[in-house]
């Protein structure tokens, strides 16, 4: 039986359209750090090079090996965690994108150890070569205390979702953490409807 992060991971992947805190565990991830407008021609080669790579773990038994403990599951959905630069926050810089400062990844199941993830990494470059495949990295990340809520619509309208989460920790007597945020996209761009398009979006909270 397959697993399907959608369905057993409700909590964390499908979110209700309202405020809600979580507790996000650590996770293990194949990671790409850069900078810049994400609709860039490099922004989508970065994200090409992390989908090579996830896809490599998931088909491994199709290339004839089989790591221990392997499970046939649904690739995970590629997420990111964003801010601006520091010389445009320390300038109080009105919103481009150009200052974005991201660090985008897609999660690896359990199963998945460095070991693993070097190997098929070297592996899927030598077989799909793209500049940005020295730059992954495979990290394990815990967000801890989290709030977060679905936002339908374009990336560009994400600020009144931003504003209903920040009315919430107001409210609530929440802090966040961090400057950052997480986005986790559930929609393929290319395939939906800018008003249909489903993002998660999360705070980092102070414990």
């Amino acid at each position: 039986m397959k697993y399907e992060w959608r369905k057993q991971e409700k909590e964390l992947y499908l979110p209700k359209a309202k405020p809600t805190e979580i507790t996000v565990p650590k996770q293990n991830f194949y990671t790409i750090t850069g900078k810049g407008d994400p609709n860039s021609e490099r922004f989508s080669e970065e994200t090409a090079a992390l989908y090579a790579m996830s896809y490599g773990i998931r088909m491994m038994p199709k290339r004839g090996v089989t790591p221990e403990g392997y499970f046939e599951y649904t690739v995970y959905p590629l997420e990111g965690i964003w801010t601006m630069s520091d010389e445009a926050i320390a300038e109080g810089r009105n919103f481009d994108k150009a200052d974005l400062v991201y660090k985008i990844m897609i999660r690896q199941p359990e199963f998945v150890t460095e070991e693993l993830a070097l190997k098929n990494l070297t592996e899927i470059s030598e077989k799909k070569p793209n500049p940005n495949n020295r730059h992954v990295k495979f990290e394990t990340i815990e967000d801890g205390r989290a709030l977060q809520m679905l936002h339908v619509g374009p990336y560009d309208d994400e600020a009144k979702t931003f504003e209903i989460m920040a009315k919430y920790c107001e409210e609530h007597q929440l802090k966040k953490r961090r400057l950052d945020h997480r986005e986790i996209y559930l929609s393929d761009p290319r395939k939906s409807a800018p008003e249909k398009m489903k993002t998660v979006l999360r705070y980092f909270l102070e414990e």
